[in-house]
């Protein structure tokens, strides 16, 4: 108790300033609700959340999701799939020259990035790799959204120039005369058919199948948000006081769960945050390109390879996904789960650091933001001390160690 209250006497002031009215003015309410004493209160105001905060912390969970079903993706949640995904995310074969493999980029240690500010390979140069973790169930994929599912966004960088330059009749051809390749084939798909381009998306399908299974483990912030649910005191006093502090920023006045929502801690959609979209030669359009992509692709939703096709209740967000002017330079908002091991960060891997992160945030330039639309982002001007806490907050959400299979 005497080490509370000595972080409480250097910390209240500016703790207070900060939340203002957001600070538990209904924690004798809420107890009640949750069918807990009024010590709760008295025996760590840090705990004292307010009813709209809780709600919000509550809103993060529960972790891990059901796993999440792909109506054009028969394949997913197969055995055979599965394991056919496992061998080919690791075979270098399906690129051009047999050099990489998609754990080139998608570093099992890393959390399935790999460490670099771009992505190595890519004809353009500019985006950072995205993770692969908890990709499942999101409805769009990479930072323009340019796929509509985890398979057409598996298939992408197979056949990209930039990237493993390999084409479907290459991967159809090693299928073929790969006798282990083959035989997993079989058992997922049944014999290879004479369509090349067919093959090659049951290769992605399987892919698919197998990364639907990398789910991010469970962490300091998942046990603190269960406690609260619970109503478990001594449960959610192990979670760091700085990490909470930093909660409260996150879920109150920085307004950051506005965008990084729910248990992935991402609504899924794209925003501009003030990062300069122009590159060596001309200029990242971001969703703009993106949406004229996906509209483009055989491989969407709505195209021939779709197991579910128009009975696909995701397809509707392909359908009428709309092309606007302030898509340009609009990126997917990423999740935040084991975020320790994914630096650097942004689109265009220009934050080295979660700490640059912030600091982008803290001094935001408004004049680089679109100015139609709603505009929910507004400098923060965090003190040191609350910048601290919002990076203690962040970095609760990665384990101490990333998990991930190993090859």
């Amino acid at each position: 108790m005497r080490r509370w209250l000595r972080v409480r006497a250097l910390l209240d002031a500016p703790v207070r300033s900060f939340t203002g009215a957001l600070a538990g003015a209904l924690a004798g309410a809420l107890a009640a609700a949750l069918g807990l004493a009024a010590p709760w209160a008295a025996a760590d105001p840090l705990l004292d959340f307010s009813a709209a905060e809780r709600a919000a912390i509550l809103a993060h969970g529960p972790w891990p999701p059901a796993p999440a079903a792909d109506p054009s993706n028969r394949a997913q949640g197969r055995p055979e799939a599965r394991a056919l995904g496992r061998a080919l995310f690791f075979e270098p074969r399906l690129a051009a020259g047999g050099r990489v493999s998609c754990a080139s980029c998608h570093v099992p240690a890393r959390a399935f990035q790999d460490g670099r500010p771009r992505a190595q390979g890519l004809a353009e140069g500019t985006r950072n790799t995205i993770g692969l973790l908890d990709a499942a169930g999101q409805r769009w994929y990479g930072w323009d959204g340019a796929n509509d599912s985890l398979w057409a966004a598996s298939l992408r960088p197979i056949v990209a120039p930039g990237e493993m330059g390999g084409s479907a009749a290459a991967a159809a051809a090693l299928v073929r005369r790969d006798a282990a390749l083959r035989g997993r084939y079989e058992a997922a798909f049944g014999p290879p058919p004479a369509d090349d381009e067919a093959v090659l998306v049951h290769l992605a399908k399987a892919l698919a199948a197998w990364q639907a299974t990398l789910v991010s483990p469970r962490t300091a912030f998942d046990d603190f948000r269960d406690a609260l649910a619970r109503g478990d005191a001594a449960a959610a006093e192990r979670y760091p006081p700085a990490a909470q502090r930093g909660l409260r920023l996150f879920v109150g006045a920085g307004r950051c769960s506005a965008c990084h929502a729910g248990p992935r801690f991402t609504n899924g959609e794209f925003a501009d945050i003030g990062v300069p979209f122009f590159v060596p030669g001309g200029v990242d359009s971001g969703r703009h390109g993106g949406v004229l992509a996906l509209r483009a692709s055989r491989y969407n939703r709505l195209g021939p390879y779709s197991d579910a096709a128009a009975a696909d209740g995701s397809a509707v967000a392909t359908r009428f996904v709309a092309l606007q002017h302030r898509n340009f330079g609009e990126f997917r908002v990423p999740g935040l789960r084991q975020l320790a091991y994914t630096a650097p960060y942004l689109h265009d891997g220009s934050a080295a650091t979660l700490a640059d992160v912030v600091r982008h945030y803290d001094a935001l330039d408004e004049e680089r933001l679109h100015a139609d639309g709603e505009r929910l982002l507004r400098p923060l001007r965090l003190t040191p001390a609350q910048a601290a806490d919002l990076e203690a907050f962040l970095r609760s959400l990665s384990t101490p160690a990333p998990d991930g299979p190993a090859r």
